[in-house]
């Protein structure tokens, strides 16, 4: 008799599936997080993978290779102590060697090579560009945390609060944005070498430099702006959600909430824009050292290599154009990372 038709119950529709049955019926996908699947797309993209391996090697390069160089940054080849012995050192083109070099490995000794010659001053130029690029990607990577911290407190507090806190902080916001923003930063920049002078004078931060403080306070007071408009409007966006809600019902506090809730929605935000901030302050940082306000002498940095080849451009070009090649280098491929957390962590491009 045919069981369609019948109205006994079928007992095999009862038994229990087997693994391959259930294999073929439910497709489980490996569970994932936010993190991982931003991490997944980013590594697809060829581009912004290539960028921060180029990233990583320049940031390990300007690390590790000081450790075993011979030469020092600061160090005049052809000086002792109170007079100079030997100005042949001066203005070597790549992998020459001074007279008395020539000398010693006359005698049979190994001399290391200048790999980028040296400076007027018989200084190796391999090491002081390797430095330039430590100390460039450093004021980079910290003034850039100075504006996510600032940028982050002050856009999450406007745009959760809002009402006359939020019209306040938009009007100081709005004032800064008119600002001509070079012509302040070298303004800032000058007065506070100026200043900071006599206020550091004897205590630990002189070791840092004038300069270098002086910059972290141009970032901290005008570059912060773009931040804070950018998470405010996140915030905005945010703090109607019912599980914002339901903590203000619940009695909690609005710094508890922005901690908890609010800022950890935001962190594709943040992340993407705290990246491309780097760039940016690397750039800042090396037009300021061009113009002779950035990093204190004899520390280098890329700008302040690039504005002292001006004087030789004609004799020693290579001179100018490694330092210009360098930062190009850096700045374009964290552009180009930046650009790749965008795609991968921004959740309305990922389709």
């Amino acid at each position: 008799m045919d069981k369609k038709f019948t109205m006994h119950v079928d007992v095999d529709a009862f038994l229990p599936a087997t693994d391959e049955e259930k294999e073929y019926m439910v497709q489980m996908r490996p569970s994932s997080t936010f993190f991982k699947d931003g991490i997944k797309r980013l590594l697809k993209n060829k581009v912004a993978t290539v960028s921060l391996i180029v990233i990583i090697v320049i940031t390990l390069s300007s690390l590790i290779i000081p450790i075993f160089w011979p030469y020092s940054y600061d160090d005049m080849l052809g000086v002792k102590p109170g007079k100079r012995v030997d100005a042949s050192y001066n203005n070597l083109a790549p992998f020459e060697y001074g007279k008395t070099e020539l000398k010693r490995i006359e005698a049979g000794e190994k001399i290391f090579p200048h790999v980028f010659g040296t400076d007027s001053s018989g200084r190796d130029y391999f090491i002081r560009v390797v430095y330039g690029t430590r100390i460039s990607l450093a004021v980079g990577f910290f003034a850039s945390i100075i504006v996510l911290i600032i940028g982050m407190t002050v856009g999450s507090v406007a745009g959760y609060f809002g009402g006359w806190v939020d019209i306040i902080i938009m009007r100081i916001v709005d004032m800064i944005y008119s600002l001509p923003d070079m012509l302040m930063v070298i303004l800032l920049a000058s007065v506070l070498k100026v200043t900071l002078g006599k206020a550091i004078e004897g205590t630990s931060l002189e070791k840092i430099g004038t300069n270098i403080i002086s910059l972290f306070i141009v970032f901290a007071l005008l570059y912060w702006v773009s931040m804070s408009r950018l998470i405010r409007g996140q915030i905005l966006s945010l703090r109607e959600q019912e599980y914002v809600l339901a903590s203000q019902a619940a009695g909690a506090k609005g710094g508890w909430v922005i901690r908890k809730h609010l800022l950890p929605n935001c962190i594709s935000v943040v992340i993407i824009s705290t990246a491309l901030q780097i760039p940016n302050a690397i750039f800042t940082e090396s037009f300021l050292s061009f113009l002779g306000l950035g990093v204190n002498a004899p520390m280098p940095s890329l700008g302040s290599l690039a504005s002292d080849a001006l004087n030789g451009l004609s004799s020693y070009p290579h001179r100018l154009v490694i330092p210009a090649i360098v930062i190009s280098l850096i700045v374009l491929s964290l552009n180009l990372f930046g650009d790749g957390l965008r795609d991968a962590f921004d959740p309305k491009l990922r389709a």
